[in-house]
């Protein structure tokens, strides 16, 4: 069964554009590991095993969609921090380790918190609109009779 929340994330995925979904993968990956943490807290190895797999899971998509020739040292600072983050999610997977968790979150929300600057940013360049015809072309004598019927 599909929660609401899946589904409402699944479809703010589908109309985003690249930094937002970057932002939404970064979120759940956050959610993730607060499950992560709640289930160590309470002792539930199953329920941890699976949050810190599909974090796993989430930052290996991540990984996978890293374009090097564009996104130049860029791209390879985060291929280090994602190769060192799937590195400490095993560990805390190995040792249930709560303070590896928390670490690894913080770390995370500091990242998630620069890609919505950079999601702001991008939001804030003005486009130009498309020139508006002006009256008295053939065009719009025929958008006119159009719209008369």
């Amino acid at each position: 069964m599909v929660d609401a929340r899946t589904l409402y994330r699944e479809n703010a995925a589908r109309g985003a554009g690249p930094v937002r979904q970057v932002v939404l993968l970064y979120e759940q990956i956050v959610e993730d590991l607060r499950r992560a943490e709640n289930a160590i807290r309470q002792n539930r190895i199953e329920d941890r095993t699976k949050a810190i797999n599909h974090a796993t899971v989430v930052v290996g998509h991540l990984q996978s969609r890293l374009n090097f020739e564009e996104g130049g040292a860029v791209a390879r600072n985060l291929e280090r921090f994602y190769n060192l983050l799937r590195r400490k999610l095993l560990e805390a997977q190995v040792e249930a380790s709560q303070p590896i968790l928390s670490e690894q979150l913080s770390l995370l929300l500091d990242l998630r918190d620069a890609w919505m600057q950079v999601e702001s940013a991008e939001s804030a360049r003005v486009t130009p609109a498309p020139p508006v015809p002006t009256s008295g072309g053939a065009n719009s004598q025929k958008m006119h009779t159009d719209w008369e019927g």
